[in-house]
């Protein structure tokens, strides 16, 4: 088991501003939803390259202008059934990445997903967050202070 001790792990709120180094995004919101498995990025007009193993899919958030959709071309980590808020299941393309969030980079691997109807286009899930992080539901924004 790969547990760290309680005192290593970085405290979060339940929406905090993350970066994702390797796709040149940053400062998106992201809901910390202990309740989710699977992380999720908020996308639209995927398109899925099987001959080069790469995805190309437009970024949505419209509280960022400039990454509101931009193009992005990743390559394809998996697809994989995952369970939707609505309790739909369905395939989703994973793509793996670097994120930032306090001062912490790691790799999450994140589901290409229509979260239009959400408010916030990244979801973290308890996969990522997982032996690295503490929730506090309280508090919004902890690593922006």
């Amino acid at each position: 088991m790969n547990s760290k001790n309680i005192n290593e792990k970085k405290l979060v709120g339940r929406i905090e501003k993350i970066d994702l180094p390797d796709l040149n995004v940053d400062q998106l919101k992201a809901k910390i939803d202990t309740g989710a498995y699977t992380s999720s990025l908020h996308c639209h007009k995927v398109e899925l390259n099987s001959a080069e193993k790469n995805v190309s899919f437009y970024l949505l958030d419209p509280t960022h202008p400039e990454y509101n959709n931009k193009k992005l071309t990743c390559p394809v980590e998996d697809i994989r059934s995952v369970r939707s808020s609505n309790g739909l299941t369905e395939d989703r393309i994973i793509i793996r990445t670097k994120i930032r969030l306090h001062t912490q980079v790691d790799t999450i691997e994140l589901s290409l997903a229509d979260r239009s109807e959400m408010r916030n286009p990244v979801l973290l899930g308890r996969k990522f967050l997982k032996d690295r992080f503490i929730v506090d539901v309280s508090r919004k924004y902890i690593g922006n202070k």
